[in-house]
C-alpha cells in the first residue's frame, strides 16, 4: 500500500521484514479524527483509515455544545451554520415556551463539513488518511501476526469488480467505526439501551429560515424517552426524533405527525435518514489486548440526549493519547497496563456524566411533564440547562451542587 515507506520496518525474525505503524486508527467520524490528531501530535505514525469517500452525510443532529467546543484541536474553525440564542420547549406540541439567552447556547454545524474540518486537522498534524478502505476484522494472534507486539488490520479495497485484501499491521489499533462497529465487537462491547432516531434535512424558503434563524425548537414527545428537535442550518432545517427501539412504526409516526404539526409537510426532504444509538453497559470493555475502542464504537454517548459529537471527540482523544503509550508498550502487561489506564480515564470523566444520564432519562420517562415544567417555569433549571451548553457546567456537576436535582434523582432511585 502507499505510504508504507513512512511506517516502521520490523521483521519477523526469520529475515522478512513489514511495515508496521505506531497507531492505525479505524473511521474518520469526529472519534476516530481526534484519536487520530492526538496521536499524530506526538511525532508516531499514524493511518486513519475510512470506508467511505469523503465528505459523506451521517444522521445527526449537528448541535456543538460546550464540551465539543473545548474539546476541538487548537485554532479549529467551526463551520457554524447558526448560532442558538433561544429554544422553545413543547410537551408532545403543548404548553409551547419559548427561553432567550443574551449569551450563545451552542452552535450548529453539518456533519459532511465539520468531520472533513476534523480530518483535515489530524492530516495536518501528520497522520496519512485513506479513505475508501473497509476494515474487514483485526487479528491479535495466530499465523497473520507477526509478533506479540504486532495487531493485522485486514482490509478491502477498490469496487466489487476490483476488490482486493491486504494487510495493514500497527502497534495499536483504535477502533472509532460507529454504532456498529466490527472493532466494537472484536473488542467485546456490551450495550445496554438502544434507541432509533429519524431525521430529514428540509430546504425552507427565505422566509421560513428567517422565523427558525437563532432558535431550536425540543419537543417532549409522546413516547416514553422520546424527544424531537429541529435545529436550524441557513437554507435548511434539520427536523428529527428519537425514541427508544422496538416499535418503529410508531417512532415514524411520531416524526410525521411532528412535521405536519410544525407547518413543514409541503417542504420535500433533501435526505431522510435512520440511525440507531447505542449506550454502552456499565461493566462493558473499553479496549483488547491492543486495541481501543471509543466514541459511538465503544457505546459512549449521553444516555437521556442521545448527545454523542462531545463524547466522540473527548473519547478520541483520550484514545488516541493512550494508543501512543500502547505502541510503545513492550510487552502485555505494560500494553495491558496502559489499557486500563484509558478505560479508568474514560470512566472517571465520561463514565459519571453518563451514570447521571442514565438517571434522568429514567426520571425522565416517568415524569416527562415535570422535566418541561422546570426548565420553562423554573429559572434556577433554565439556568443550569444554559450552563450545560455553553459548557460552564455538566449533569454530573449539576447532581453534586444542587440539593434539589440530586433529592429527584434519589427519589427515582428508590422508585
Amino acid at each position: 500500500m502507499s505510504g508504507e515507506q513512512e511506517a516502521q520496518d520490523s521483521g519477523t525474525g526469520d529475515g522478512e521484514a513489514f511495515a508496521v505503524w505506531d497507531v492505525v486508527v479505524i473511521g474518520a467520524g469526529p472519534a476516530g479524527a481526534s484519536a487520530a490528531h492526538a496521536a499524530a501530535l506526538t511525532g508516531r505514525r499514524v493511518l486513519l483509515v475510512e470506508k467511505a469517500e469523503l465528505p459523506r452525510y451521517k444522521t445527526c443532529g449537528g448541535g456543538i455544545i460546550g464540551p465539543s467546543r473545548d474539546a476541538l484541536p487548537p485554532g479549529f474553525e467551526l463551520p457554524l451554520r447558526d448560532r442558538v440564542h433561544a429554544v422553545t420547549f413543547s410537551l408532545n406540541g403543548r404548553l409551547t415556551r419559548t427561553k432567550r439567552s443574551r449569551q450563545m447556547l451552542f452552535g450548529l454545524i453539518n456533519r459532511p463539513e465539520f468531520d472533513q474540518g476534523l480530518v483535515d486537522a489530524a492530516r495536518e498534524a501528520g497522520a496519512e488518511v485513506r479513505t475508501g478502505v473497509t476494515v474487514q476484522r483485526v487479528e491479535q494472534h495466530g499465523p497473520g501476526v507477526p509478533d506479540r507486539r504486532t495487531v493485522a488490520v485486514v482490509v478491502s479495497t477498490g469496487g466489487a469488480e476490483g476488490k482486493r485484501e491486504e494487510v495493514v499491521y500497527a502497534r495499536a489499533v483504535v477502533g472509532a467505526d460507529g454504532s456498529a462497529s466490527r472493532i466494537g465487537a472484536h473488542v467485546g462491547v456490551k450495550l445496554d439501551q438502544v434507541d432509533l432516531g429519524l431525521e430529514s434535512e428540509i430546504p425552507v424558503p427565505a422566509s421560513v429560515a428567517e422565523d427558525w434563524a437563532g432558535r431550536v425548537l425540543i419537543d417532549w414527545g409522546p413516547l416514553p424517552g422520546s424527544y424531537g428537535w429541529v435545529f436550524p442550518k441557513g437554507d435548511s432545517l434539520t427536523v428529527g426524533v428519537i425514541s427508544a427501539r422496538g416499535d418503529g412504526s410508531a417512532t415514524k409516526r411520531y416524526l410525521d405527525d411532528f412535521v405536519a404539526r410544525l407547518g413543514l409537510a409541503g417542504f420535500e426532504p433533501s435526505v431522510s435518514s435512520g440511525h440507531l444509538t447505542r449506550c454502552r453497559a456499565d461493566d462493558s470493555p473499553l479496549s483488547r489486548g491492543r486495541v481501543l475502542v471509543c466514541g459511538d464504537a465503544a457505546g459512549l454517548l449521553e444516555p437521556w440526549t442521545r448527545e454523542g459529537i462531545s463524547y466522540a471527540l473527548r473519547s478520541g482523544r483520550l484514545a488516541g493519547e493512550w494508543a501512543v503509550r500502547i505502541a510503545e508498550a513492550h510487552d502485555a502487561v505494560d500494553a495491558r497496563r496502559q489499557a486500563l489506564n484509558y478505560a479508568f480515564a474514560v470512566k472517571a470523566g465520561l463514565g459519571v456524566e453518563m451514570g447521571v444520564g442514565r438517571r434522568m432519562l429514567t426520571l425522565f420517562e416517568r415524569r416527562p411533564g415535570l422535566l418541561h415544567a422546570a426548565l420553562t417555569s423554573f429559572p434556577p433549571a433554565w439556568r443550569a440547562f444554559a450552563g450545560i451548553t455553553r459548557g460552564k457546567s455538566s449533569l454530573a456537576e449539576l447532581v453534586r451542587s444542587h440539593p434539589i436535582a440530586r433529592r429527584a434523582l434519589d427519589a427515582v432511585d428508590r422508585a
